[in-house]
Formats: structure tokens, sequence, C-alpha cells
């Protein structure tokens, strides 16, 4: 179905395959953190636990009670972060430069496929048992290559979807906060089922791989779709011009067919084609759009900062010795931030308040930073500086919601104002700087946590 501004986006199936591929893109990692507990219990000491137990997960005690934890086990998340940010911030900053010299197919496809096997390797080797030491070497670099790949991915996506309608880069925000929100899910499902956590590891890391497999199909089935076509083709006078021929010609004639007899074609001021070998400047680019890197980096600086390095230490004040404490983090934490950051990212398929020019929205992002005292001033364990102010747990629960609403809303707000401040030949090259900024915010508000930690 052709309208006056091009095919029309039949079923929604564009906007389906780009929720799916931003699915795709963060579910893998959600996991991953999702299995702490797995890789942590196979850093246990082997002098006091076998191989076999270790895998299991199953812990041995002392005298009544349970072993201290080693080097390694009290370090891996610090590690873990380490090793996850540096290469996200360092990749999708050469994803900036060099998208322009690596064919979009083999960056996209190329990173999924790279995801999907370290994946099935991760499933496979949760039934081999390894020592401690070789585990932890083997985890790091799966962790180095899986966010590698991710940040090639995540900035080709959002490149990818700075080509087409702003409201294309919503469903992207949207499958990663779902991407959060089943990690959750799971999470609490196996603390309700009681399973072993090496069966649930197994199911982690089996999912992500079902997962990784439809982002692969749908973005394979994305070229053959006329909307994406139509808004992905630099020059869209060619196109129409093709569908009406489409009768009489096939489909590799018209690909080769370029400015028939000699006769020069026109074309709207802001779709008019490159000149040739002609590149659009990364920091030209960067100097339109920096108040919306600048504010999409600070959004996740603050985000990052505070969850969950200070949001899961905080304990509840009213549950006792009642089921509620061993659900309060999973429950109050996790799932309500990931829920609530996903009905922020989708809230903006149907509004996208305030403008791309406003000035009220770096002022809301800015306004954010008052969640980073609020949240230290809640009954965060241990403390040795800072009071308890909020004690009842209704405050907690009121800061998360609104602080994963806001998160999710403000960040797609600017991921999509981001390329629709350039020409349209630019749109790719905004895009995938927006998601260096998004990965600088991730990496500072990572560095931040531990100084935030530290405080209270």
């Amino acid at each position: 179905m052709m309208t006056s501004s091009g095919p029309s986006d039949r079923y929604k199936a564009v906007w389906l395959i780009f929720f799916t591929l931003g699915l795709g893109t963060l579910l893998p990692w959600n996991f991953f953190m999702t299995a702490t507990r797995y890789f942590t219990n196979r850093l246990g000491d082997p002098q006091n636990t076998s191989s076999l137990e270790r895998l299991h997960g199953l812990n041995r005690t002392y005298e009544g009670r349970e072993l201290p934890p080693t080097y390694l086990q009290a370090r891996f998340n610090n590690f873990m972060t380490l090793c996850a940010m540096l290469p996200l911030l360092i990749f999708t900053c050469l994803n900036s430069f060099l998208h322009q010299r690596i064919p979009q197919k083999v960056r996209i496809l190329g990173s999924l496929v790279a995801i999907l096997l370290v994946f099935m390797m991760t499933a496979a080797l949760v039934k081999v048992p390894l020592e401690p030491l070789s585990f932890f070497i083997v985890t790091m670099v799966k962790i180095i290559l899986i966010n590698s790949f991710g940040a090639i991915l995540q900035g080709s996506l959002f490149g990818l979807a700075g080509l087409l309608p702003v409201s294309y880069t919503a469903p992207i925000m949207s499958g990663q906060g779902m991407a959060g929100t089943f990690a959750a899910l799971a999470m609490i499902c196996a603390i309700a089922s009681g399973s072993l956590l090496a069966d649930s590891a197994f199911g982690y890391f089996i999912t992500a791989c079902v997962v990784v497999l439809l982002a692969i199909g749908s973005y394979i089935l994305l070229p053959r779709l006329d909307f994406f076509r139509f808004h992905s083709m630099k020059d869209k006078t060619e196109y129409r011009v093709h569908e009406r021929h489409a009768e009489l010609e096939t489909k590799i004639d018209l690909i080769k067919k370029d400015e028939p007899n000699g006769v020069e074609q026109s074309y709207p001021s802001n779709t008019a084609p490159q000149v040739p070998g002609q590149k659009p400047s990364v920091f030209s680019i960067f100097k339109k759009i920096w108040i919306m890197a600048l504010s999409v980096c600070l959004v996740f600086t603050v985000t990052i900062g505070v969850f969950p390095a200070v949001t899961a230490e905080v304990k509840s004040t009213i549950a006792g010795s009642s089921k509620w404490e061993m659900y309060f983090i999973p429950v109050s934490c996790f799932l309500m931030f990931n829920v609530f950051d996903w009905l922020g990212r989708s809230l903006t398929a149907v509004c996208l308040w305030p403008g791309k020019d406003s000035r009220l929205l770096p002022f809301m992002v800015a306004a954010r930073i008052v969640f980073i005292p609020l949240f230290m001033l809640c009954n965060v364990q241990p403390r040795s500086h800072m009071p308890v102010f909020f004690h009842h747990d209704a405050w907690y629960i009121s800061f998360i919601i609104l602080f994963s609403v806001s998160n999710g809303y403000l960040a797609s707000l600017c991921m999509c104002f981001g390329p629709k401040k350039v020409l349209n030949h630019e749109a790719e090259t905004a895009g995938a700087i927006m998601a260096f900024f998004l990965s600088l915010g991730l990496a500072l508000g990572a560095m931040f946590s531990f100084l935030f930690r530290v405080v209270i």
C-alpha cells in the first residue's frame, strides 16, 4: 500500500522487527547478569568444595556457617563491570567512526552470530567442571566478547533506525527495556522454584540463544519490506519511479538503473544524494546533536550510578522474617525498575513531549540528579556516614517507580530526537554517535557507583 509519503508499515512489521532486534541486543547480557550467583558459586575455594559441588551450586559450610567468599568471588562484580563497560565504550566509539567503511549487514549480522556462538559455548560450559581460575578467565573473555559485539550491534541498530521516521527508534528502546523485565522475572521464578543454580543458568543461556536466533531471522527479513526499503534509500524519488515501473522491469534492472539518458532527476532538498566519495564529518554532525548526546549520557550516568550498586543494597524495614525479605530486592528493585523503565520507553510511541528543540528536555534530564541523594538516604545497609531518612519501604518503591519511568522516557526521547536534528544522509552517523554517548553514560555511571556506595 503506497501513500503520499511512501509505503505504509503493513501489520507494523518493521516496528515489530526493530522491537525484536532491541530485545536481542540486551536480553543475552541481562540473562548473563541474572546468572551472577551461578558464576560466583563456581569460583569457590577448590580446597573446600569439589568441582562437582560448585557445578551444581551446592555451598559447603564449616561449623554451621557458610564459608567466606574467595578473592575471585568477592571481586567478581567489579571485574565483570570493568570487562563489560570498557569494551562497550571502546567499540561503540569505533563504530561511530568506522561504520561508514564496514557494510551495515556485516556489522549487524556478524555481531548477532558472534553473540550466539558465545552463548552456545556458555550453555555448554554449564555441564563442564573447571577449576575456579580457568573458569574466571574464560568468563571474563566471554564478557569482553559479548559487550564488544553488543556495542557494534547497538550502535548499528540506532544508526539504522535514524534513517526511518522518528517513532522507529522507540521500538529498539522498548525492546531493550523488555529484556530487563524478562531477566527480572526469570530471577524471581528461579528463586520461587528452588532449582539448582546450574539448571537456572542453563535455562537463561538457552533462552538467550533462541532470542538471538529470532533477531537474526528478523533482520534477514527486514530488507524485503517496502516500508524499510523506501525509508532506508537515500533517494526516495528513485524509489517511487522504480515502483511505478515494477510491472515492466525486474528488480535487478531497477537497482542498476541510474539517471537514464542523461536526464537529471530532481530531488527534495533534504533527500539529495551525496556527491560520490563525500562522507559526512562526525564532528560536524556532533555539533548539531551535542545537546541530545550529552543528555542521554547524563540520563544513564545517573541511572547506573545508583542502580543496582545502591538500590540493590536497600533492606526492607517491614518484612521482618517473612518471605518478603527474600523477594524484596528482586521485586522492588529489579522487576519494578525494568517494568516501569519499559513503560517509559514504550510511552514515546504515543507521546514525544517535549519537542526536540525544547529547552525543557535537558532541564528534565538534569533534574534526575536528585535521585542520587534520595536513594542514598533510604535504608541502604551497611552504611557508615549518612543517616537513614526514608525508612519505610513505600518511599523506596515510590522513588524506584519515578526513577525508572523517567529513565526510560527521557533516554528514548533523546535517542529518537538525535538523528532527526541532522540531514537524512547524516542520520545513520548521528545514530551511531548517540549510541556512543549512551555507552559513555553507562561507563561513567559504573565508575561513579563505587564513589556513591563509599559515601554512604
